[in-house]
Parts: structure tokens; C-alpha cells; sequence
């Protein structure tokens, strides 16, 4: 009977932790994605992510130095990218963080439409 009740009054969800893995951040990868039209990457600080191109995962293992960055110190990373097919590109990640204030991901986006404005902050 107990587990009868646990089961129903638990909701099904979201939830983003240090340790969450690519496969569990695929679903806010491809929700940026589908917002904003733009190259999309995540990942945890423990496990390495997704990057989403033309609505489509394209990598499950997907790291890179302005997560890293934003991972490390828990701002907003400004920068171009280094390489790859966007290579010169700007980007910009941000940090996600718990209730405590603490980083436990990081996501991001390559400007390549020139209407976003990537300096305001």
C-alpha cells in the first residue's frame, strides 16, 4: 500500500544535478534549440553532454573550453570559438546553479544569426 501511494505522488520531471548525464540533459538541448535556432551545448560538472545542430543531437559526449570555463568559475563566458566548424564564431555560455548557488552545469549557444546581441551582459 505504501509503495501504492510513493508511486502516485511522485511526479514526473526535470532535474538538472551535477551528475546528471548527456542523455538527461538532451531534453533542455533540444528546448533552447527549438527556441532559438542556434547551435545548443550542455553538459554537468561530472559528465560530459550534448550538442544540438539542426535539432538533432550530434555528439553525447560534448565538451568544450567555454563550458569548462563557465563550469570553473560560475559566470557568464563570453568568447569565439577556436575551432571546429565554427570556427571564429562568438559564443556565449552560462553557468546553471543549484538552489545554493553552487555551478552544476554549464549551457551554451554559437551566434551564427549576427541578431542576437551576445555583449549585454
Amino acid at each position: 500500500m505504501i509503495d501504492s501511494v510513493l508511486s502516485v505522488n511522485k511526479m514526473p520531471g526535470l532535474v538538472i544535478s551535477d551528475d546528471s548525464t548527456a542523455e538527461e540533459l538532451e531534453p533542455i538541448a533540444l528546448a533552447i534549440y527549438g527556441t532559438i535556432g542556434l547551435p545548443t551545448t550542455i553538459r554537468s560538472k561530472n559528465h560530459n553532454g550534448v550538442r544540438v545542430e539542426n535539432s538533432k543531437v550530434v555528439d553525447y559526449n560534448y565538451t568544450g573550453e567555454y563550458l569548462e570555463q563557465a563550469l570553473s568559475t560560475g559566470n557568464i563566458v563570453h568568447g569565439f570559438a577556436g575551432s571546429g566548424p565554427y570556427k571564429g564564431m562568438p559564443v556565449i555560455v552560462s553557468p546553471i546553479k543549484n538552489h545554493n548557488g553552487e555551478t552544476i552545469a554549464a549551457i551554451g549557444t554559437v551566434n551564427l544569426s549576427g541578431y542576437i546581441d551576445l555583449e549585454r551582459f
